[in-house]
């Protein structure tokens, strides 16, 4: 797991349903999977940095996107200390759930079939993340 930033944010699930949208919230603090295919992020291909979508620390560079095929926003790496990880046996199988280092929420999991240089693939829900354009 990655060390987490120096100021992490605690908030109660009142507070985050105030400042979140619904989806985003489900996924976020519930562990809620939005549908395949239905995020706008899917066909994002600018440059920029994907950041959590309840608190704003940057996840992912533009540069680790890549097309898994798989229907939800996927990068080889996150940023250093951005992210951390669990073991996640929710669906009856083994999973490791990726989550803000910074407020602990839901992103998505990471699986060992991704490209090089990492051969991972952090599968992520695109209501977590929101794209900021260079």
């Amino acid at each position: 797991m990655n060390d987490t930033p120096e100021s992490p944010i605690k908030r109660s699930d009142e507070e985050w349903k105030k400042e979140l949208p619904s989806e985003t919230f489900s996924v976020m603090r519930k562990h809620g999977t939005e549908r395949a295919g239905t995020s706008p992020l899917n066909k994002e291909h600018r440059a920029g940095m994907y950041a959590c979508a309840a608190c704003g620390l940057p996840l992912f560079e533009s540069s680790s996107k890549f097309e898994s095929g798989s229907g939800w926003p996927s990068f080889f790496a996150p940023l250093p200390k951005s992210v951390g990880t669990t073991s996640d046996r929710s669906l009856g199988m083994a999973r490791v759930e990726v989550h803000c280092a910074r407020c602990g929420g839901h992103l998505g999991h990471v699986f060992p079939d991704g490209p090089q240089p990492t051969g991972e693939r952090y599968c992520m829900n695109g209501v977590a993340l929101k794209f900021e354009p260079k």
